[in-house]
This record gives structure tokens, sequence and C-alpha cells, in this order.
């Protein structure tokens, strides 16, 4: 039988994070706010309330933190996005929603998304080079979301898949310079705003 006075479950404190998810949650603040190469060890460990040297016991070096920053918000992407590929909707519909679950991605994580788009060319060459072989899934992803379309007949014959993709992107990426959580604006308004702009431009002309 429930307890009548324990706290309802949605009231339940959140588990407290690891020393080394503390860290990662300060490193994607101050490197959103400061850049990677302002931001020291020294203030990672003062923020944290740590001595510089004990920051070593949790990670190998500043880079660690900002491949892993890189790296998990390439995987909240992935597994907001490419289970559309198998969706049975038609393209413009699907597109509406990838659009939607990227921009939420990064509303979402705003501190982490800023350091994903604007920090990683700060990154050594072999995660440079990781990165942007995974930039080329996501552009692959919407050009075959946009020849889908046209395929379909639901998009414009005269489309450049190409440039259509990396307008798409454009959009939704640059959505971390100005989105601000908590404004008049839900990641879900902004969705459809870009994608009504877009799909304006998108959609094949009706006959008749």
């Amino acid at each position: 039988m429930t307890d009548p006075a324990a706290p309802p479950e949605s009231a339940a404190e959140a588990p407290a994070k690891t020393r080394r998810e503390q860290i990662y949650d300060v490193a994607s603040r101050l490197f959103s706010e400061r850049g990677y190469h302002a931001t020291s060890m020294r203030d990672l460990a003062g923020e944290l309330g740590m001595q510089g040297g004990s920051l070593y016991a949790h990670i190998s070096g500043k880079e660690d933190l900002l491949i892993e920053i890189v790296n998990r918000a390439a995987r909240q992407f992935d597994a907001a996005l490419f289970t559309l590929r198998d969706d049975p909707r038609p393209a413009d519909h699907k597109l509406r929603e990838a659009m939607y679950r990227h921009i939420r991605v990064v509303a979402d994580n705003m501190e982490s998304a800023t350091v994903f788009f604007h920090e990683w060319k700060h990154l050594s060459p072999a995660a440079y080079a990781r990165v942007t072989a995974w930039r080329d899934t996501i552009d692959t992803f919407y050009r075959e979301l946009v020849r889908q379309g046209i395929d379909e007949g639901v998009f414009r014959q005269d489309l450049d898949v190409k440039m259509t993709a990396n307008l798409i992107l454009s959009a939704v990426n640059w959505t971390y310079t100005w989105y601000r959580p908590g404004g008049t604006l839900t990641p879900r308004d902004v969705a459809e705003g870009y994608a009504d702009m877009l799909l304006g431009g998108l959609r094949a002309p009706e006959e008749g």
C-alpha cells in the first residue's frame, strides 16, 4: 500500500550526479560561455571546488572533455533523427518532424549544443575527422529526405538536393545562437515556423 505521506514519484529527487558528470556539466557551461581555449583546467577546478590536480583522477585532460561533450551531442542527434529513416510518413511530414526533433535536442542542451557547433573546430586532427565524418551522415540524412520528397512528387522536381539540405541544416543548427529556453517560443513553435516557410518553397505546385 502506498504511503500517503510519501512524496509523489514526480517529486522524488533525481539521483545525484557522479563527479565525472559534474565535471562535464561545468565544462559544457564554461566552454559555451568563454570558449574552449579561454577556459583553463584551473577554471574548471575552481568552479567545482576542487584542486586542479584532482581533475586528472577523473579525466585525462581538457580535450577529453571536449571530445566527450561533442560525442554525447552527436549521439543525441543520432537517437532523435535516425529512427525517422523507416518512418512510413510522406517526406514533408517526416521533414517537419525531423526539424522539430533536431531543434528539441538543441533547446534541451543549449550549453553542450553551443560547444558542439562552435568549439568542435578546436579538436585534435583525429577527433576532428570523426566529427566531420559524423556531420556527413547528418547531411546525408537530410538529403535522403529531400530526395524522398522529390521521388514521391511532394517536392519540386527541380530542387538541388544538396543546397536544399544545406538550407535546412543551417536553419536548425543555428538555433543555438538565438533561441532562449523559457521564452515565448517553444521548440515546436520554432520548428513549425521554419517548416512552414521552407516547405512553402519545396512543395510541388498543385496540378489544375
